[in-house]
C-alpha cells in the first residue's frame, strides 16, 4: 500500500465497543420480531435465524423471502435502540478519525438510518463522505462481493489503494480478495491466517493511526 485513498468503516461493533451491549440490543428486537411480528414460536427462533443466514445471508432476506416482510418495517423495528443507554460521544476518536488519510466511508449491513443516528450521536457524521448500507445495495449484505466492487466503482477508488475495517472476518476476506489492505476490528474473534497477516488486528481504533504508519512504511 503505497498511498491510502479510502478507508471503508464497519459501523456495528467496530465505531463502538462490542461490550457496550447496543447490538446485543438490537439482536434481541430481532428475536422479538419474529417472535411477536412473524409469530414464530419462541423456542424455534433461533433455529429459523439460523437457518435464514445459511440460506440467505441475513436474517432479512430469509423473512423477506418466506415472510414478503416490508424490510423497512423490519429495518426500523430492529434498529430502535435507545443510543444513550449504550454510547458516548468519544472526542478523542473524533479526531483520530478526522486526521487519518484519505476519504472514509461507512459500508455497514444496518439501515442508513440506525448509521446516521449512531453517528450524529458519536459526533462523527461530518467525517464520513458516504454511507454505503444495507438499503443502498437492495438488501443485499455483505460479504457478497459483488457489492464490494460496486462501491469501489461508485466511489471511484483503486483497491489495493483502499483499507477496510470490520469486526467479522468473513465480511474482510472479498476486501482482501480485490486487494484492499484489511484490518480485523477485536483480536478476540477467529481469523483465517491467510486474511489477517501478521499485526492486521486492533483491540481499538485508538491503535489505528499507529497500525497505518507502519503498513505505509513497509517495504
Amino acid at each position: 500500500m503505497s498511498e491510502l485513498e479510502f478507508i471503508l468503516f464497519d459501523l456495528d461493533n467496530t465505531l463502538y465497543p462490542r461490550d457496550s451491549g447496543l447490538f446485543d440490543h438490537v439482536d434481541h428486537l430481532i428475536n422479538r420480531y419474529l417472535e411477536e411480528v412473524i409469530r414464530i414460536p419462541l423456542a424455534e427462533v433461533d433455529l429459523r435465524r439460523r437457518a435464514y443466514l445459511d440460506a440467505h445471508g441475513t436474517t432479512l432476506n430469509g423473512l423477506i423471502a418466506h415472510h414478503n416482510v416490508d424490510p423497512y418495517h423490519y429495518l426500523d423495528y430492529v434498529h430502535d435502540v435507545p443510543l444513550a443507554d449504550y454510547l458516548a460521544p468519544d472526542e478523542k476518536l473524533t479526531t483520530l478519525i478526522a486526521e487519518l488519510p484519505g476519504d472514509k466511508y461507512i459500508f455497514s449491513n444496518a439501515s442508513s438510518g440506525h448509521c446516521q443516528r449512531v453517528l450524529d450521536y458519536l459526533g462523527l457524521s461530518d467525517l464520513f463522505v458516504d454511507v454505503y448500507d444495507i438499503n443502498y445495495f437492495n438488501f443485499r449484505p455483505k460479504p457478497e462481493l459483488a457489492i464490494y466492487q460496486e462501491l469501489l466503482d461508485d466511489i471511484g477508488g483503486t483497491a489495493v489503494n483502499g483499507m477496510m475495517i470490520d469486526d467479522m472476518a468473513v465480511n474482510l476476506e472479498p476486501a482482501a480478495g480485490l486487494g484492499m489492505t484489511t484490518i480485523l476490528y477485536g483480536p478476540s474473534l477467529k481469523t483465517p491466517p491467510s486474511l489477517l497477516p501478521k499485526g492486521r488486528s486492533i483491540a481499538s481504533l485508538h491503535q489505528l493511526p499507529q497500525l497505518i504508519t507502519e503498513l505505509m512504511m513497509a517495504p
